[in-house]
């Protein structure tokens, strides 16, 4: 019995070697180029603030395989701790600060900025019609800078002022306007250290020749 799991084993190999060979093989950098230029904008949600708006720009640089298209990004959002993140931080300063006795810190209003930088694979589902739907996914970078006036200058300001990481998880459409033109929608998960971030945006995207010659959703497209 082993030794014919071993054999069916031994000839499974080479046919699993070869399916991962050919869709390796269907990677390719020969298409990145600069495909398109995205604006966009909208609102966003994070663990620990207030609701706010984010804007962003986006740069389609081509397709890496004949489904998925390379995009970076560059987006800014600013918003304020809310009540209870605050009381959160109160109360562990006030743990530091003078242990064992009850004291009334204030720490007023807390806000948090955070400049990102991300690297997104979309996997693109032309739906007919001028209309292209997409799943993604990506990493980013973040860099935060903390302020308020009860911590500006203090240990509690080093503590937000951090650069990490983090991993997106991206959904939308894009609506051919005309042969050029993008009406986007996008969705738009977050996770990085400290934040958790959903965003709802929508932008316009301008395609160059070579663009709309990779584009999907469109009856002209190949």
């Amino acid at each position: 019995m082993m030794e014919c799991l071993f054999v069916l084993l031994l000839s499974a190999i080479p046919s699993f070697h070869l399916s991962a060979q050919g869709v390796l093989n269907q990677f390719s950098y020969d298409n990145l180029r600069l495909s398109g230029i995205q604006l966009d904008a909208g609102l966003l949600g994070a663990s620990d603030l207030i609701g706010t708006t984010v804007g962003g720009l986006r740069i389609d640089y081509g397709r890496i395989a004949p489904k998925v298209r390379l995009l970076l990004g560059l987006s800014y959002f600013h918003s304020r701790f809310d009540q209870q993140a605050l009381q959160r931080f109160e109360r562990r300063l006030d743990s530091i600060v003078n242990p064992g006795t009850p004291d009334n810190i204030n720490l007023g209003r807390i806000s948090l900025g955070d400049v990102v930088g991300d690297v997104d694979f979309q996997f693109v589902f032309p739906q007919g019609h001028g209309i292209t739907a997409y799943l993604g996914t990506g990493v980013s970078i973040h860099v935060r800078n903390g302020s308020g006036p009860a911590i500006n200058g203090t240990f509690m300001e080093d503590a937000l002022d951090v650069i990490t990481a983090g991993l997106n998880g991206t959904m939308g459409f894009e609506f051919n306007l005309s042969h050029a033109w993008r009406f986007t929608v996008d969705g738009r998960g977050v996770l990085s250290s400290g934040l958790r971030s959903v965003s709802l945006r929508t932008g316009i995207m301008y395609r160059l020749h070579g663009g709309r010659e990779q584009g999907t959703g469109s009856g002209t497209r190949k």
